[in-house]
C-alpha cells in the first residue's frame, strides 16, 4: 500500500513526466493540455462555449472529419500521405445521393455501395503506389483532382441533391439516446474496459520479462479517464443525451485501435513505418500492407463523407471541398501521429479533431473572421509538428529510432 501511495504522489508523477519528455515519449499529453488551454480561453471569452448545447453539437461535428482522419492515421504510420481523402469523401456522399434519391436504391444498399466505392478507390491508389512505384503524394494528388471531377460529373447540372431528413443517413447524426443511462453506461463500460485491458497487458508484459506500467499508474490513468467520461456523460445528458454519431465514432476508434495494437496486421504496419527495408528482409509482404492501408484510408474517407452529408442532409458540389482535407490531416498530426511514420494511434484523430473543431466553434461563437481560425489552427499545427520533430530527435538520442 505504501508503494501504491508513493507511486501516485505529485513528485513521482512529475518525475515520470520529465523522463518521458526527455525520451520523446509524451504521447498525447501535449495535445490534451493544449485542448484544455483552448477551452479555457474560449470559455473566458464566451460563457456559452462550454454550455451543454455547444458541447453536444461539438461532439457530433467532430465525427465526419474524425472518421476521415482515422484513415489518414493509417497512411501516416507508413510515413506517407493521402491527399485524396477530401475528394473521396465528397464522391461517396454524391454517389449515395444519386443512387438513393435519383435511382431509388434503398438507403442501406446505397450506403454499402458508397463505402465499397471508397475502398476500391483506395485499392487503386495503393496499387499505383505499391506496385507501379508512383509516389503516394503524386498518386493521391491526381486522385484529389480526378475523384473531385467524377463527383461533379455524377451530380450533374443540379449541383445539389437534398436527402431525406427522416431517413437512415440523416439518423446517423440526428438521433440521440435520450435515456440518461445510455451516456453514463457507456462511460462506465469504457472506463472498466480500459482498466481491464491495461491491467491484463501489464500482467502479460511482466510475465514476458519486459517493462510494464505499475498498478499505481494504471489506477491513476483509469481515475482520470473516469472523471473525463462521467463529466462528458453528465454534460451530454443536460442537452439531448448521447448522440448516435459519437457512439459509432468511439466504437470505430476502439475497434481500429485494437487492430493496430493487438493484431499481427497492426504490428506489420508499425514495422513498415519504422523501416521498409528491414520489414522486407523479414519476409513482410510490403506491397500488400501498403495497398491495404490505402484501402483503409479510402474506406474511412467514404464513411466520413457520409457522416458529413448526414449533418447537412445533402450532397453538393462543395462536398469534400474547402478545408476538409487540411483539417483531416492536421487532426491526425496535431493528435500525435508522427509525420515520419511508425508512431501514432487512432485516438490521435479524436484529440486532433477536437482541437480543430473547438477552435472553429469558439471562433464562430465570438463572431470572429474565419481568417483568425486559419491562423490559430496553423499555429497549433506548427507546434504539433515541432513537438513531433523534437520527440523524434529525443528518441534518436536514446537509440529508439
Amino acid at each position: 500500500m505504501r508503494r501504491l501511495k508513493a507511486g501516485l504522489g505529485p513528485r513521482n508523477v512529475l518525475d515520470l513526466f520529465k523522463r518521458r519528455f526527455h525520451s520523446g515519449e509524451l504521447g498525447s499529453v501535449p495535445v490534451a493540455l493544449g485542448l484544455v488551454v483552448v477551452w479555457i480561453i474560449f470559455e473566458s471569452l464566451n460563457e456559452n462555449f462550454l454550455s451543454p448545447r455547444n458541447l453536444s453539437g461539438l461532439s457530433v461535428d467532430i465525427v465526419g472529419t474524425g472518421m476521415i482522419s482515422v484513415g489518414v492515421v493509417f497512411v501516416l504510420l507508413l510515413g506517407e500521405i493521402d491527399l485524396s481523402v477530401g475528394s473521396v469523401s465528397g464522391l461517396a456522399a454524391a454517389a449515395f445521393a444519386v443512387l438513393n434519391v435519383q435511382h431509388g436504391v434503398p438507403e442501406g444498399l446505397a450506403l454499402l455501395f458508397a463505402v465499397l466505392g471508397g475502398m476500391v478507390i483506395g485499392a487503386i491508389q495503393g496499387f499505383f503506389f505499391a506496385k507501379v512505384g508512383v509516389p503516394a503524394f503524386v498518386v493521391t494528388l491526381a486522385g484529389l483532382l480526378g475523384w473531385n471531377g467524377l463527383m461533379l460529373y455524377i451530380l450533374g447540372s443540379s449541383g445539389t441533391i437534398n436527402l431525406d431528413d427522416k431517413g437512415l443517413l440523416a439518423m446517423l447524426t440526428g438521433y440521440y439516446f435520450t435515456n440518461v443511462a445510455a451516456a453514463y453506461g457507456l462511460a462506465a463500460f469504457g472506463t472498466a474496459g480500459y482498466f481491464l485491458a491495461s491491467y491484463h497487458d501489464a500482467r502479460r508484459r511482466r510475465a514476458a520479462g519486459v517493462p510494464a506500467r505499475p498498478l499505481s499508474e494504471i489506477l491513476l490513468r483509469t481515475g482520470v479517464l473516469a472523471v473525463i467520461t462521467m463529466a462528458s456523460a453528465a454534460v451530454l445528458n443536460q442537452f439531448l443525451g448521447l448522440p448516435l454519431a459519437l457512439l459509432i465514432f468511439l466504437v470505430v476508434l476502439v475497434g481500429l485501435d485494437f487492430v493496430l495494437r493487438r493484431t499481427r496486421y497492426g504490428r506489420m504496419i508499425f514495422a513498415l513505418g519504422g523501416s521498409v527495408e528491414a520489414s522486407r528482409r523479414t519476409g513482410l509482404n510490403v506491397d500488400l500492407v501498403r495497398i491495404s492501408v490505402f484501402m483503409m484510408s479510402g474506406t474511412m474517407a467514404a464513411v466520413g463523407g457520409l457522416f458529413l452529408a448526414s449533418r447537412v442532409t445533402s450532397a453538393s458540389q462543395t462536398s469534400g471541398a474547402g478545408l476538409l482535407l487540411m483539417d483531416a490531416i492536421a487532426a491526425a498530426v496535431i493528435g500525435g501521429t508522427s509525420l515520419f511514420g511508425g508512431r501514432g494511434r487512432t485516438w490521435s484523430a479524436l484529440l486532433g479533431v477536437l482541437v480543430i473543431q473547438s477552435i472553429a466553434s469558439g471562433v464562430a461563437l465570438m463572431g470572429i473572421q474565419t481568417a483568425v481560425q486559419f491562423m490559430i489552427t496553423g499555429g497549433v499545427l506548427l507546434i504539433a509538428v515541432v513537438i513531433d520533430s523534437l520527440a523524434r530527435r529525443a528518441q534518436k538520442a536514446h537509440g529508439r529510432v
